[in-house]
C-alpha cells in the first residue's frame, strides 16, 4: 500500500466532511478553498471515493458530497484502499547485471516490507473517520457552518410612498393637479 500526496489529500477532505455531517452536503468548492486543494484533484478523488461507496454526491445548487456511511465505519485504510490504485509497484531496471542485483536484493528485503505493509495496513484499518474527527474537535478545531444560501422567489420589498407630496413622475404629477381640482 502506497500512501501517496492524493491519499494524504483524500483523508483530509474525507475528515473534513465527518466534521461536517450534517442534513446539507458539503461543495467541493468549499473543500478546495479550506485546504488549498484544486478543484479538479478534488474531483477526481471524490469520483474514486463515490464508486467504493464512501461518499454521496447531491447535484444542483446546494449540492455537493456527505458520508455515504457513518463514519465509525468508515477506516482510514478503505479511504487510502480507495484512492491507491494498486499496492507495492515494483520497479526494476532492464539492464543485465543492475537488474540482477536491484532483484536480488529486493528479494532479500521483500519478507520485510511484506510484514511493515501488513503491519500499517492492520493499523489503518483500526483508525476510523470518527476518531480522526474527534481528536480534531479535542484540539480545538470548531466547525463554521456555511450560512445557506437563498434562492427562490421573493416578496418585493414594499415601497414607502413620498412623504414630501412631491410627484416623481410627470404622470404622478398630472394625477395630483387633476385631484386638486
Amino acid at each position: 500500500m502506497r500512501l501517496s500526496t492524493r491519499g494524504r489529500f483524500a483523508i483530509t477532505a474525507m475528515i473534513d466532511l465527518a466534521l461536517r455531517q450534517t442534513s446539507t452536503p458539503v461543495p467541493l468548492a468549499d473543500l478546495a478553498q479550506r485546504h488549498r486543494i484544486s478543484m479538479s484533484y478534488l474531483e477526481q478523488m471524490f469520483a474514486r471515493l463515490r464508486q467504493h461507496g464512501l461518499v454521496e454526491s447531491t447535484r444542483g445548487p446546494g449540492g455537493g458530497y456527505t458520508l455515504a456511511r457513518a463514519a465509525e465505519t468508515i477506516s482510514v485504510a478503505d479511504i487510502v484502499g480507495a484512492i491507491e490504485d494498486g499496492a507495492y509497484e515494483r520497479t526494476t531496471s532492464d539492464t543485465g547485471s543492475a537488474r540482477e542485483t536491484s532483484v536480488s536484493a529486493q528479494e532479500m528485503t521483500q519478507d520485510l516490507w511484506n510484514a511493515l505493509q501488513s503491519t500499517v495496513l492492520t493499523y489503518l484499518k483500526t483508525v476510523t473517520l470518527k476518531s480522526l474527527a474527534v481528536e480534531q474537535k479535542a484540539k480545538g478545531f470548531e466547525v463554521q457552518e456555511r450560512r445557506p444560501v437563498q434562492k427562490g422567489v421573493f416578496q418585493k420589498p414594499k415601497q414607502d410612498k413620498p412623504s414630501h407630496g412631491a410627484s416623481n413622475s410627470v404622470f404622478a404629477l398630472g394625477q395630483a393637479w387633476a385631484t386638486r381640482s
